[in-house]
């Protein structure tokens, strides 16, 4: 019996409408970084020469197209749902782009919740039934997809992602690889989004049955939420608690600390230690220093946490913090999203996989 082709609904309807035989169309590739709180796919025209065969990549690439979706850690919302998030959101930009799946040439998908090399392959198994034959398939952890953000595509170095979630996640340019923490909010992401406003939740609870001192998180988060009480603070909390939920009352404990709320300050240097010990661990697990500690390696440093947009700023004492001890280290603020580093991770395996094909013929 022919096998029918995958369909999810009307989701691939619009490929009917371009008209452009396969041939004719721009060679495209497809990135995607998938968190706990977003997804965002681009599409990026891969380029060769005639004679000489891929071209480098552009600094920074060009987008031809960018769609953003909602959460697509299976994890947090289930395989299905993580799935179909999946999809709409390729689907999306290359229908922005005006392209087929045909013009695909590769597709890396980085996504979180991909732990263990049984996740790979069930996704990979999945994107099969999705895209032709020709097309190369990558599937990795989101942190890889935000290492090659600030390295531009190249696997070497450490970095620390710190938004909702955080994980610290290293390679070797040998391709040993080593990661810390990641592990979700139930087993200790402390230093995260969700970490800190939960310790400034738990703080506020504290307070008010006289477990704790006083803090003017009290009033600061009972205000944002809209609340008379910590005793609706309960509620509030299991009414949803979902991680971004949670995670986006960060800005309310910072404003606290910047104000001299010492319950406040403590989260924070909390939470500092908390990263910097993630960092510390794969840096000393995989040898990024040397063995006299001093040798440079790049730090990518990615994530809402760690952006440097308030007078109290968590990445650069985490900076501070991870130097004392490997002065080596060389922070990168990436200029491209993480979604691009996931495409320029697919070109490098395209340019890889070229030379091999080169070398067979």
């Amino acid at each position: 019996m022919k096998k029918r082709p995958y369909r999810n609904g009307e989701m691939w309807d619009f490929e009917a409408e371009i008209m452009k035989p396969q041939h004719q169309q721009q060679a495209v590739i497809l990135g995607l970084d998938g968190g706990t709180t977003s997804t965002v796919c681009v599409c990026v025209p891969f380029k060769i020469d005639s004679e000489d065969g891929p071209l480098q990549p552009e600094e920074p690439p060009s987008v031809l197209a960018r769609a953003v979706a909602g959460c697509s850690n299976h994890n947090s919302v289930g395989e299905t749902a993580a799935r179909e998030t999946l999809e709409r959101v390729m689907a999306e930009t290359l229908s922005k782009a005006g392209a087929t799946r045909s013009a695909v040439l590769a597709v890396c998908l980085a996504v979180s919740g991909v732990d263990h090399s049984t996740d790979q392959y069930r996704i990979l198994n999945w994107l099969r039934q999705i895209f032709p034959s020709h097309v190369r398939l990558y599937v990795q952890n989101d942190s890889v997809a935000a290492l090659a953000s600030g390295t531009m595509g190249k696997l070497h170095g450490c970095v620390l992602i710190a938004g909702t979630g955080t994980i610290a996640y290293g390679y070797t340019e040998d391709g040993r690889q080593a990661r810390a923490a990641g592990a979700g909010p139930i087993l200790g992401d402390w230093g995260s989004g969700y970490g800190i406003a939960a310790q400034a939740l738990t703080a506020v609870v504290r307070a008010h049955d006289g477990r704790g001192p006083q803090t003017t998180l009290t009033e600061s988060i009972l205000h944002a939420l809209d609340l008379s009480s910590p005793d609706e603070l309960i509620g509030w909390t299991y009414e949803d608690p979902s991680w971004a939920r949670i995670a986006a009352l960060l800005p309310y404990v910072v404003s606290c600390a910047e104000a001299g709320d010492q319950v406040a300050n403590g989260i924070l240097l909390d939470a500092v230690q908390e990263l910097a010990s993630s960092v510390k661990a794969v840096v000393q697990r995989l040898g990024l220093c040397g063995e006299d500690g001093m040798n440079h390696f790049p730090l990518v440093m990615v994530g809402g946490v760690l952006e440097a947009n308030k007078r109290w700023d968590i990445g650069k004492e985490v900076v501070n913090c991870i130097s004392k001890d490997f002065p080596g280290a060389l922070p990168i603020h990436p200029k491209v999203e993480p979604a691009v580093g996931a495409a320029l991770l697919a070109w490098n395996f395209l340019m890889i996989q070229s030379r091999k094909d080169a070398l067979r013929s």
